[in-house]
């Protein structure tokens, strides 16, 4: 994600950091480069003129220039004006105060607006609301059905009434459904085209009409760059959105359509799509992402994700095991179980502050290589994984042959595990404690 827009804005700033003190000059050398940089990934050119303008005002003060470390003074406000330019907070669909919540998804043809209005239902079920799906798009063959696809692989129900009756009349007898039936959020999946046009903007202004939608969001391919922040603006002149959804985010190399849209529409990015999955939809963080474009990775998200994959009763019983050292191979397995949970390895590590983006993406990384550790694990007696210590030479030829390895994947896999149950013990003590008071952990700020 905005790979090529970080690299460059990350060379502007090693030619700030190579200079004890900054000169004005400097600063304006560094700001072409940084300017250059967000042309180049296709931002629009009123929001790159503003934000080069703020942010060179603010880094050729005396607090900047004058400070002992102003390489980090301009990183820092760089990061500040990025958060603003995005929109500073983030923002989320307004629950109506009296259900059902009506959302409009709106978009061209081929934007992902059947999917992601499932990814948004998906979400909020797990939220604990009781979302509908209403299909309205009766002109693309096949919408209906690929709709009601995506709401059953969700358990989300979906209402329809088929290709042969008015898109109006469908989203109005659609909310009177989820008001009968107890549904507290509707999702209307509207039809779109390949471009706009008069017909298609009528349309959805008779829907808009019919239903009084407490949001209208705005579904748009990020990747489309500054053509996707045109057709946001054009319909928002046209419809009033209140929101947007950029679909595609983890394909965007760039990140025109992410830097733009606030600024060009004045209506927040709410939801960012970053996969193929029925999961795979974030809501989006102007200050996260800021810290992903300058490579500092985002460790709020991927804590979330952690969370969103931990079973509480689970952690509870870990903490317990910890303290009385009784850590088995088998709670091993289940951590690395957990991980799976989270994702592909990339984009986890993708999440770390630090870690090269340029070389991640060329990198091999075994996806597998769980799937070999669980073999390995499930290979063994139940005694083996209670007590690796007993785990002896022709044990570990035994275990090798059942799982499909190398003894020296078994040898890997034992020492990996002793080396984790003796940190365990380190941070099950008083350390742990220590080293947060301290502000460091790992290796890495708290």
């Amino acid at each position: 994600m905005f790979q090529n827009l970080t690299e460059k804005i990350n060379a502007a700033f090693k030619k700030f950091k190579n200079k004890g003190k900054l000169t004005e000059e400097d600063v304006k050398v560094g700001m072409r480069e940084i300017k250059l940089a967000l042309l180049e990934a296709d931002v629009n050119f009123k929001v790159v003129r503003e934000f080069i303008q703020k942010v060179t005002e603010r880094a050729v003060g005396a607090d900047v220039l004058q400070s002992l470390l102003p390489a980090q003074q301009i990183v820092k406000i760089v990061n500040e004006e990025l958060v603003a330019l995005m929109g500073g907070e983030g923002e989320r669909i307004r629950l109506a105060s009296r259900p059902p919540t009506v959302v409009m998804m709106v978009g061209l043809q081929g934007a992902g607006k059947t999917t992601h209005c499932g990814k948004l239902a998906g979400m909020f079920k797990k939220q604990g609301r009781r979302p509908l799906l209403v299909a309205c798009d009766v002109y693309r063959p096949a919408a209906v059905k690929q709709l009601e696809v995506v709401g059953g692989q969700l358990d989300v129900p979906v209402f329809e009434m088929g290709t042969d009756v008015s898109p109006v009349t469908i989203a109005k007898k659609g909310v009177e459904h989820a008001i009968q039936h107890g549904h507290d959020i509707v999702f209307i999946d509207t039809a779109g085209r390949l471009h706009i046009d008069e017909k298609m903007m009528e349309e959805l202004k008779q829907i808009r009409e019919a239903v009084e939608p407490q949001e209208i969001l705005l579904v748009v391919d990020a990747m489309l760059g500054q053509d996707a922040v045109n057709v946001a603006q054009t319909f928002n002149e046209m419809l009033d959105i209140t929101g947007v959804v950029l679909t595609k985010l983890d394909g965007d190399t760039r990140g025109g359509a992410a830097l733009s849209v606030r600024y060009v529409t004045g209506k927040p990015i709410k939801y960012v799509g970053v996969g193929e999955k029925l999961d795979a939809i974030e809501p989006f963080y102007p200050d996260r992402m800021a810290s992903r474009i300058l490579g500092m990775g985002d460790v709020l998200s991927l804590i979330e994700k952690a969370e969103a994959a931990y079973d509480e009763e689970q952690a509870a019983e870990l903490e317990r095991k910890i303290r009385n050292s009784s850590f088995t191979l088998d709670d091993f397995l289940a951590q690395f179980r957990q991980i799976k949970k989270m994702g592909p390895m990339k984009d986890i590590l993708a999440k770390l502050p630090g870690i090269d983006q340029s070389k991640l993406e060329n990198a091999t990384i075994d996806e597998r290589a769980i799937d070999r550790m669980e073999a390995i694990i499930l290979s063994m007696t139940p005694k083996e994984r209670q007590k690796p210590a007993i785990i002896n030479v022709p044990r570990k030829k035994r275990i090798a042959a059942g799982s499909g390895t190398k003894v020296e994947d078994v040898n890997r896999l034992l020492k990996q595990f002793d080396q984790t149950c003796k940190m365990m013990k380190e941070l099950s003590g008083g350390k742990l404690r220590k080293r947060l008071k301290k502000g460091r952990f790992g290796g890495f700020p708290t």
